[in-house]
């Protein structure tokens, strides 16, 4: 008999660790908190391994996936029934061996980061807040839990992005996002209720079990639910269009950038679409859709990357488009090859922010590159580590983002004759982030040194070690390969990457996307360290364009121009005008005189005077009287009078 996984603790844990630093933190010592908030993730991590033995053959050799359901339903209505199940998969114990592992390694660093900040038990709690969320996200069992655990993570980001609230800039950046998910959050609440509606439960495996009873069943009423999906998908995951609260999000600390907006919230996106990709499967529209979405914000972004100065914006856009690969990886059904980005993604992209982290801590909070330079040799593991992450990002061989990369384009182009264009889309992106992630590498650790106010030092141990790690993983965190990685969330993925009839197909679009980064790296050596003197030429020779790209299409202006202000008009006007001081405020007025007239004549009636009673008695004695006696008089004349209700 196999003993039971306890996989409610997975999530419980951070969030005891949210209760008590959030409840008792401004009353305990700072290691204590530290010890609290670093206790928690890593207590996690460590049941998230011991049930990855378990479930793999060294101890138990239970069978995938395992459902645990909490002692009692949670909705119990008619034919309906949610309760609290928590299922560990393939696909989920992969999730949270990113979640809780990475996320272990961001509080250690924040530990360093945070170290001076007055509300450090505070961002200890909400760290932990969120790993609950993420953590019942990915456990989830149906998706009414999942969407919980989906809020949750919002709620967290936006506290955790306005942590610095007295910034108003900080304090909007959280407004903002939370805003821009709730809009994606309507379209997902939109699809739950289609699949209510049309297949009576909310409990993925029963959904999938119905769906493979009818697999004739396609489009339709499953299209527009996958369309819903998407929607909230492209909200949290900061796709077309509605990307534009990430970039304002860096606002938060870096180690939440490292956290929320590379390793874990921004990928629930992807892994929603994973896993719900029995629905897609029977969409061939919904799942084109996904992968012009991917394609297209990857590009986009990556083109938007090129123009940042502040190293965290560049890192926020890289982000985006990193995400549209794994957007463009579902679209064509490999599903596994998106899962295994996100899995590397994790790896260099949180050591990207947890780098630059390290340099804005060694140039006293300055963000902007173009007042950098010079720091390779004063900050040389931060140089290291994040060498690695930019070399595993740009897709070069052997580091980890060459694979998962590799096996995304490799896939788009078997997919159809309409693959080869999103291949092309895919594979111009990769130029793009080449140059943008070398640009960000020569600017910040190359030529002389553009600060003189700043006297930059290395990055405490408890900084250090986490990059390390990830840097470690940046390099060989992709050496499984794709072939294995496949095969092992085949059960929960369905059927693996095709392989194309014509030879050596693979090696030869591996070798060509090896060369386009490497040409975006001569490209970025030629104008940033060679003839750095180039990019303000070309800006003054093409001051439109390079405005236009700078200032991100003004796309944030378009969105305020086209919705916000007409909305805050119509709130303004209509809704506290009209709605508020005319109709509600006019209702208020007239029920309020309504009842002073009405209490103005009841005043009267109730005088105290004995004599005035007796006569209003003697009155309505008489009045019920002539009541009684009128029908009398009328039937002796012959005319019947009935009172209606007597």
């Amino acid at each position: 008999m196999n003993a039971p996984l306890h996989l409610w603790l997975i999530p419980l844990l951070p969030f005891a660790g949210f209760l008590l630093n959030g409840i008792l933190g401004g009353r305990l010592p700072r290691w204590l908190v530290s010890a609290i908030g670093l206790l928690a993730p890593l207590a996690s991590f460590g049941l998230v391994l011991n049930a990855s033995r378990s479930i793999t053959g060294f101890w138990a050799n239970m069978p995938l996936p395992v459902a645990e359901h909490l002692p009692f339903y949670w909705i119990n209505v008619g034919t309906l029934h949610v309760d609290f199940t928590l299922v560990l998969d393939q696909l989920s114990l992969v999730m949270l061996l990113v979640i809780t592992g990475v996320g272990f390694l961001i509080h250690l660093y924040s530990v360093g980061y945070m170290h001076d900040d007055p509300s450090y038990a505070r961002y200890f709690s909400y760290l932990n807040l969120f790993l609950f969320f993420m953590t019942t996200l990915v456990l989830a069992g149906n998706i009414l839990l999942m969407f919980v655990g989906w809020e949750g993570v919002g709620l967290a980001s936006y506290l955790l992005i306005g942590f610095w609230f007295q910034k108003r800039s900080a304090a909007d950046a959280g407004k903002k996002a939370f805003i821009v998910n709730r809009i994606g959050d309507f379209g997902f609440l939109i699809g739950i209720f289609l699949l209510l509606g049309n297949f009576g439960t909310l409990t993925f495996s029963e959904i999938a079990a119905k769906l493979a009873t009818n697999p004739a069943w396609t489009g339709g009423i499953l299209t527009v639910i996958c369309l819903c999906l998407l929607t909230g998908a492209t909200g949290k995951s900061a796709q077309l269009p509605l990307y534009v609260w990430l970039p304002d999000a860096m606002e938060g600390p870096t180690p939440v950038s490292a956290l929320i907006h590379a390793a874990t919230m921004v990928t629930a996106g992807v892994y929603m679409i994973c896993r719900t990709h029995f629905l897609f499967d029977h969409s061939p529209l919904a799942l084109g859709t996904v992968a012009i979405v991917g394609a297209a914000t990857a590009f986009f972004a990556a083109v938007m990357g090129l123009a940042q100065n502040d190293i965290k914006r560049v890192l926020a856009y890289s982000t985006i488009s990193q995400l549209g690969y794994m957007f463009l990886a579902c679209g064509v059904a490999a599903y596994s090859a998106a899962i295994f980005h996100l899995m590397t993604h994790a790896f260099f992209k949180g050591l990207l922010f947890l780098a630059a982290g390290s340099v804005i801590h060694a140039m006293g909070g300055e963000q902007d590159m173009r007042k950098m330079g010079g720091l390779r040799k004063k900050l040389p593991i931060t140089f290291w580590t994040m060498t690695a992450a930019v070399f595993a990002i740009c897709g070069i061989f052997p580091f980890a983002g060459f694979f998962s990369k590799d096996a995304i384009l490799y896939a788009a182009f078997l997919h159809d004759a309409f693959g080869k264009a999103l291949w092309f889309v895919g594979f111009v992106t990769a130029l793009l982030t080449a140059i943008y992630m070398f640009r960000l590498w020569y600017m910040t650790f190359f030529g002389e040194t553009r600060s003189h106010d700043a006297h930059p030092h290395e990055a405490p141990v408890s900084m250090l070690i986490p990059q390390i790690i990830l840097g470690a993983l940046s390099v060989c965190g992709g050496w499984i390969g794709i072939e294995r990685f496949s095969v092992y969330l085949a059960p929960v993925t369905g059927a693996r990457i095709g392989t194309s009839a014509f030879p050596h197909l693979e090696l030869i679009l591996s070798i060509a996307a090896v060369l386009i980064a490497l040409e975006g790296w001569l490209i970025a050596d030629k104008y940033y360290r060679r003839k750095p003197e180039r990019p303000a030429q070309i800006v003054a020779a093409m001051p439109g364009v390079c405005s236009l790209v700078a200032n991100r299409f003004y796309v944030d202006e378009l969105y305020g121009a086209v919705f916000v202000k007409p909305l805050l008009a119509f709130s303004r006007y209509v809704l506290g005008w009209v709605v508020d001081t005319g109709i509600l405020g006019g209702a208020a007025w007239l029920l309020g005189g309504t009842a002073s007239l009405g209490g103005a004549i009841l005043q009267r009636w109730q005088s105290g005077n004995l004599r005035s009673y007796a006569a209003w008695l003697a009155a309505g004695a008489a009045a019920l009287l002539l009541f009684a006696l009128i029908p009398m008089l009328l039937s002796s004349h012959g005319i019947n009078l009935h009172w209606t209700g007597f």
